[in-house]
């Protein structure tokens, strides 16, 4: 590999935003934000909108829709015009 070209990753918390849920993870992102973690360090902090603690699909409320519903409206309304 050559020197130099990589990112410097270092360890920063994300705060989902809705939940108040955070996790510590490494990452290159930017902020001036800090926040005080479960073990006494002060970390960057990065707010999320939108996590894996409350995002629909993860979290089991995600409403399924059928696309067989939607091909059958889109056949009606575009056969009236025949």
């Amino acid at each position: 590999m050559k020197p130099g070209i990589h990112p410097k990753y270092r360890e920063v918390v994300f705060q989902d935003l809705t939940s108040g849920f955070a996790f510590l993870t490494r990452s290159t992102v930017e902020t001036r934000e800090t926040i005080a973690w479960e073990d006494g360090n002060e970390y960057p902090l990065i707010k999320v909108e939108i996590s894996s603690h409350s995002h629909p699909f993860y979290t089991g409320k995600q409403a399924m829709t059928t696309t067989a519903g939607r091909v059958e409206k889109f056949k009606n309304r575009y056969a009236r015009g025949k």
